[in-house]
């Protein structure tokens, strides 16, 4: 199992969602923490996504300390946006 942390960027964001979907999303991050099956942002990067409706967990993984860092939580199209301003 995997530790968790999460930026600054992600605490805001999750704060600001209504308390159905902070559960599905708090649901979804116990299955990444098991470290099954994870989906790349992209070949080559060190990133990963997961879906919720349509809602987008964005996150890194570091497999030597056993961690994950949750970066980005929101709706697609912020998503979309967040995504094109970094990579």
């Amino acid at each position: 199992m995997y530790s968790l942390r999460a930026s600054e960027l992600f605490i805001s964001q999750l704060k600001q969602l209504d308390k159905g979907i902070k559960e599905r999303i708090r649901k979804k991050i116990e299955k990444i923490k098991t470290g099954k099956k994870r989906r790349h942002l992209k070949s080559g990067f060190p990133y990963f996504v997961e879906e919720i409706g349509q809602y987008r967990i964005l996150y890194s993984l570091n497999n030597k300390k056993k961690e994950i860092t949750l970066m980005f939580v929101g709706k697609h199209k912020d998503y979309e946006r967040y995504y094109a301003s970094r990579f």
